[in-house]
């Protein structure tokens, strides 16, 4: 395990004079390892601006972490990795992380010597997004207590729709049913059964629907049915 940390180191270094150089045509003096950051830039003035660039052979957590304890001291702080074709430096998360978090972000091609400026270091505030805010808001609001566990994976997630549909089922195992019938407690029981997401509603004559075979179990299933819940 140590000898594969300073065999990483070692490659690290590749990156160093290319970031060096970079850094130096922007006006600063720029030194190797200063108190246990990779690189130390200062350009002259009164106060003098100190900018500190940690080196990575990728965009990792732990290179994340290493900007993160460097911001007090810097007024700005760099993230330099190998230029990659489909790495972390192409995915346009990690950019946005460093966006958000206030670093700079370089990628390397340090055999010719290049030094490209993915992200400046500056504060950012995404676009707000409101059509996704208004899903957020709306899906919350309309959903019935909490009935799905933060992280749950491979099994339905208990959606504000498809506890209306379950709504629907539970009240149409008495026997088939027009959507006015339902309405009084899904208000949009006409689109549900309609749409028929998840199969369970089939048409029993015009305009009156019963249960599927799949909308039964789904029915049982429920402990207890949403519809009945609710009452």
């Amino acid at each position: 395990m140590a000898g594969r940390r300073v065999a990483e180191r070692r490659q690290e270094t590749s990156l160093y004079v290319a970031v060096k150089q970079h850094l130096e045509a922007l006006g600063y003096e720029a030194k190797g390892e200063v108190c246990g950051c990779d690189i130390v830039a200062v350009r002259p003035g009164e106060p003098p601006f100190l900018v500190i660039t940690e080196l990575k052979l990728g965009f990792t957590l732990e290179l994340v972490l290493q900007a993160v304890d460097r911001m007090a001291a810097a007024d700005e702080v760099w993230l330099a990795v190998p230029q990659t074709r489909r790495g972390r430096d192409q995915d346009s998360r990690a950019r946005k992380l460093c966006r958000l978090l206030g670093f700079g972000l370089l990628a390397v091609h340090a055999a010719r010597g290049r030094v490209e400026v993915l992200v400046q270091p500056e504060p950012y505030r995404p676009r707000p997004n409101r059509e996704r805010r208004k899903r957020l808001l709306t899906e919350h609001r309309n959903r019935r207590g909490d009935p799905a566990q933060g992280g749950s994976t491979r099994q339905p997630i208990m959606t504000a729709y498809r506890q209306r549909a379950l709504d629907c089922a539970a009240l149409l195992r008495a026997g088939p049913l027009r959507p006015r019938d339902l309405r009084p407690v899904v208000p949009d029981a006409a689109t549900i059964l309609l749409r028929n997401v998840y199969g369970w509603f089939e048409n029993e004559a015009r305009g009156v629907y019963r249960l599927t075979a799949a909308g039964l179990a789904a029915a049982l299933a429920a402990e207890p049915p949403a519809a009945v819940a609710a009452e």
